[in-house]
């Protein structure tokens, strides 16, 4: 399979988190998982594949074994990404023009949103004759702009200029007296009146793109974190039948910090491998299960800079094309640790799969992800990893094009292989 094609293609098509989790339920369907509705009884079959999704953003999918369950092994990413979120009262207007009122979502490199073609995309809640449904919004069109200030008024501008998001980051989308709610219900074929409710978001129209001399680099919008998303359903899809649960988990609002109900710090993955023990026994307590378990959380890293090397650790610098990065830090910020790290690493060896070491300079703060939030509310051996990448939180992000391959055959080799934690540093390791 040409997983990066297949990549690229569905992060064109999932604008927003939302549009993410619709497009993973269709991949997971496709491969014979059964959905759940978290608001009713669960009936699980040994040996049977599912899902259920919280919030339309988020989704956790599992196959759970013919045995009883004995322990997880789980893969976990998420669905959001920074960009540009539309607030409640998003309509403006000056000097002729109708604009979007605009506040930042997560931490990006906001210069690189200015002049390139932008849309809306989101969900929005209709009232119909038997109550309220949330429908998923997509504008597909170049629809809005954010236009630079021109040279000859901003003289500094190749010197650094500092930017507001309240003044500087405000999207042009048409003349004066216009309406953008006007093109939502037109898309939903809805009456305005009947719009009781949205979440919309600006997005970067710009399509995915392989590029360099060998075509061996991708430029997206989105691939922090949606390659990891990815790669993880596509993982659990094509990883053979075992005789743990195996599960992919989607987590929203990583970038603004997971504490949300649909976020990493929430109970919902505890919930979800509560009900599955619940749903089919087993010799293990949920406490003992999850004890036993170790969980993989998938989110890039950052790769060394061509002209920046000064920015990164002598000995702990990354590639793109150059596998699946192990990522540590002294805070936890990321979980990683001599344990998780040999584990990860024995699997990837026997697999094929090349593995590097990411660490900050001591005297540079590096990012976060949601593993080390996840484990507040499950906490089991877990490890940090990702695929490295150029321009982090951009509006277009660069990453390898044959990392993706490492990262589906690495998955898919957690998921096979047997880790069992036996006690208190004693892991067992195997095939199935």
């Amino acid at each position: 399979m040409n997983y990066i094609e297949a990549m690229m293609d569905f992060i064109r098509r999932s604008p927003t988190a939302f549009h993410a989790v619709a497009n993973l339920r269709s991949m997971l369907e496709e491969g014979g998982f059964c959905p759940l509705n978290e608001c009713a009884p669960w009936q699980l079959v040994p040996g049977g594949s599912y899902y259920v999704t919280r919030n339309q953003s988020s989704i956790i999918a599992f196959r759970v074994p013919k045995g009883p369950v004995d322990h997880f092994q789980l893969v976990a990413s998420h669905s959001d990404f920074p960009c540009f979120k539309l607030k409640p009262s998003a309509r403006r207007e000056a000097n002729g023009y109708a604009m979007l009122n605009v506040e930042k979502y997560g931490g990006m490199i906001m210069q690189t949103w200015f002049d390139r073609p932008l849309s809306i995309a989101g969900r929005a809640v209709v009232r119909t004759g038997e109550g309220l449904e949330a429908r998923l919004v997509t504008l597909d069109r170049d629809l809005a702009l954010i236009p630079n200030l021109p040279i000859h008024f901003n003289r500094a501008v190749n010197d650094g200029v500092k930017l507001n998001p309240q003044v500087d980051m405000l999207p042009v989308y048409g003349l004066a007296g216009t309406d953008y709610m006007d093109l939502v219900a037109a898309s939903l074929d809805v009456d305005r009146a009947d719009i009781l409710g949205c979440d919309l978001y600006l997005v970067n129209r710009d399509a995915p793109r392989i590029w360099g001399a060998a075509g061996e680099y991708v430029a997206s919008p989105r691939l922090d974190d949606l390659e990891c998303a990815y790669a993880s359903v596509r993982a659990l899809l094509e990883a053979k039948p075992s005789n743990h649960v195996d599960v992919a988990c989607v987590f929203d609002n990583e970038e603004v910090g997971s504490a949300t109900r649909q976020g990493a710090d929430s109970s919902f993955l505890s919930e979800v491998m509560r009900r599955i023990v619940q749903a089919l026994g087993g010799e293990q307590p949920l406490e003992a299960a999850m004890a036993r378990s170790m969980m993989l959380s998938a989110d890039n890293a950052h790769g060394v800079h061509p002209t920046h090397p000064e920015k990164y650790d002598d000995n702990n610098r990354v590639a793109l094309n150059g596998g699946v990065v192990v990522k540590f830090n002294a805070a936890q910020k990321y979980t990683s640790d001599g344990v998780s790290q040999a584990i990860f690493e024995w699997i990837c060896k026997n697999a094929g799969v090349p593995v590097q070491r990411f660490a900050n300079r001591s005297d540079i703060a590096g990012g976060s992800t949601l593993g080390n939030i996840a484990n507040t509310h499950a906490s089991m051996i877990t490890v940090d990893i990702g695929l490295a990448q150029l321009s982090m939180h951009a509006a277009n992000e660069s990453a390898g094009a044959h990392d993706l391959a490492y990262m589906v055959r690495a998955m898919r080799a957690f998921h096979e292989t047997e880790v069992c934690v036996m006690g208190d540093g004693r892991i067992r390791i195997g095939e199935r």
